[in-house]
């Protein structure tokens, strides 16, 4: 559980970062692609990339060891970090509602840590492993077609996809399955993950400069838990503490829940001396 709330603490900071750099590179011409290679030469989308780096480590040493959906909730707890770390540095207020939503996190947080057992030991179906592939195709391609979707629902359709391509990644760690280096290459896990991840960012990046990042971060936050976590209990065989099954539920579903409440911090603002936002004003 410490590497997935150190995983938490580096994607939580990396999200100020890169909300802001994905703003800054809104302009030009180009697609998709065009718009991360101008926010790949941000250099605070640069920092938050090595802090995903940094998490990524830590979160695949957590899914190693602790249940799937122990993971998802801590990694949703990110949005709290990134609401402590937007009031220290970027010196946005918090409300008591705010500060009340980052404590139901760490409540909840606190919850699964005590029921969590280990993780499990299947190995799920043959086929999943070509279903998070298919899925990280799926999320690649609406990341590129992002433009082109509808302006209503935009922020919210984006934010979902990157959220299923971040969920991809938990699960395919899971599923690789290499006794050697080599048998990296033939092993379509790992490229359900590559594939997922990448997928992932440009989704994201595109949510983040296109549409309401408070609505893009709270699709985020349900398509990386709900599924992933689902997947882990029915068919890799995640399972909690004999007998507190009732408090991993309500553990997850508090920590859930105070994450989505702070949804709007995935909206940074666009100078250190900015006054908070109100969701869906724009930085």
């Amino acid at each position: 559980m410490v590497c997935a709330l150190g995983a938490a603490v580096c994607f939580g900071a990396a999200t100020v970062l890169q909300a802001v750099a994905a703003r800054a590179a809104s302009g030009g011409g180009g697609g998709e692609a065009a718009l991360l290679l101008r926010a790949l030469r941000q250099w605070r989308y640069l920092a938050g990339l090595g802090l995903d780096g940094l998490g990524f480590v830590l979160q695949i040493a957590a899914l190693r060891s602790i249940p799937i959906y122990a993971v998802a909730a801590a990694l949703a707890s990110s949005l709290a970090v990134t609401a402590v770390v937007a009031a220290r540095l970027l010196r946005v207020r918090l409300s008591r509602g705010e500060w009340g939503a980052v404590a139901v996190v760490c409540a909840g947080l606190a919850m699964l840590g005590l029921a969590s057992g280990t993780e499990g030991g299947e190995s799920g179906p043959a086929a999943l492993v070509w279903v998070m592939l298919g899925t990280a195709v799926g999320v690649l391609l609406l990341g590129a077609a992002g433009g082109r979707l509808p302006v209503r629902g935009r922020a919210l359709v984006l934010g979902v996809g990157a959220g299923f391509g971040f969920g991809v990644v938990e699960v395919s760690v899971r599923l690789i399955d290499a006794p050697s280096p080599a048998d990296l290459v033939t092993d379509p896990a790992v490229y359900a993950l590559l594939l997922g991840g990448g997928a992932a960012f440009l989704s994201l990046t595109s949510a983040l400069q296109r549409g309401s990042p408070t609505t893009a971060t709270a699709g985020m936050v349900i398509g990386e838990t709900l599924g992933p976590a689902l997947v882990g209990v029915v068919w890799l065989g995640d399972r909690t503490r004999e007998g507190l099954e009732w408090l991993a539920v309500l553990g997850f579903l508090v920590a859930v829940a105070g994450a989505l409440a702070l949804a709007r911090f995935g909206e940074a603002p666009e100078e250190p001396g900015a006054q908070a936002l109100s969701p869906g004003d724009a930085p």
